[in-house]
């Protein structure tokens, strides 16, 4: 099936920016373990499989580059570039109806992968972790699909790769793999949604230089979203708060700090959101107590 996305650069492109700065920074500064994470898997795909095509450009790396890097990897032929789910290999056979009763990346695979990096490659290795079902749609890595043995089989090698390899893993929730493998890696949240109305004029006067609030004005912060809420709605004032970061993302891109803060930011209101929309719906004051505590003090 064919996950990579020629328009993915227009769907995030703050977060290509910010790799591609790093990707041709003279150091490669850029970590070798990435973790992306949100509710859109198959966007996380198409997101590292442009990364997988930065990392291997034999050029500028821009969207229409024609080197034969940049072609194999759009047409997922790339020897380099590999998506590793549970349905991908089986030791010993290669019966496609005995590899469907798998039911997760297993430790044979992690020695295939260990043997395949003792071997130079005049290329960047990615390896590119998720989860499929028989049709080819992509699901998201946790503890059964990806259990705790093959992740230890390969936290040696997650840790201490070979020069110019990069493993990426795509999840819902960065609870579901295990803590040693997260921590060795470099998290991103990644939005199910690009949002098309970028304005934030609603929420600018409050929002504005907000990570330079002092603790002790977080009720103030709280009673100012509170009350543009009970004007305009939840949702318009949700959204125009990410419209608001997604600026910040833009323009602090080179800032890694702040650019963290605003990607974990985003993910909190991505989670406001949610939890606005649950039947039942949680309390809003207590979802904007959350929110502006986790803004301001975290």
């Amino acid at each position: 099936m064919q996950y990579y996305n020629n328009e993915i650069s227009k769907k995030y492109p703050q977060l290509l920016e910010y790799f591609k700065s790093g990707i041709y920074d003279e150091n490669k500064n850029i970590s070798h373990c990435l973790l992306f994470w949100g509710p859109d898997i198959q966007s996380q795909c198409e997101l590292a499989l442009d990364v997988a095509r930065l990392l291997n450009c034999s050029k500028d790396g821009n969207d229409s580059c024609d080197c034969l890097n940049c072609k194999w990897v759009r047409e997922q032929t790339h020897p380099a570039v590999k998506i590793y789910t549970r349905l991908d290999f089986k030791e010993g056979s290669s019966d496609e109806e005995e590899t469907k009763g798998k039911k997760n990346i297993n430790i044979a695979q992690a020695k295939s992968i260990i043997s395949e990096l003792s071997i130079t490659s005049d290329y960047h290795r990615v390896y590119i972790f998720c989860d499929r079902d028989e049709e080819g749609n992509l699901l998201p890595l946790n503890q059964i699909n990806f259990p705790e043995a093959t992740s230890n089989a390969l936290l040696k090698t997650f840790e201490e790769p070979p020069k110019n390899t990069t493993f990426i893993f795509l999840t819902k929730d960065k609870s579901d793999i295990i803590s040693t493998v997260v921590s060795r890696a470099q998290s991103f949240f990644v939005p199910s949604v690009v949002i098309e109305n970028q304005e934030y004029n609603l929420v600018e006067d409050f929002i504005s230089n907000y990570w330079t609030t002092g603790r002790n004005q977080v009720l103030d912060f709280e009673n100012k979203m509170s009350a543009l809420i009970a004007e305009h709605g939840a949702m318009v004032v949700f959204s125009q708060i990410q419209n608001y970061l997604l600026s910040m993302i833009k323009t602090n891109s080179q800032k890694k700090p702040l650019f963290y803060k605003f990607m974990d930011d985003m993910k909190s209101v991505e989670d406001a959101k949610r939890q606005i929309s649950l039947t039942p719906a949680m309390n809003i004051q207590t979802v904007v107590e959350n929110l502006s505590f986790k803004m301001i003090l975290q």
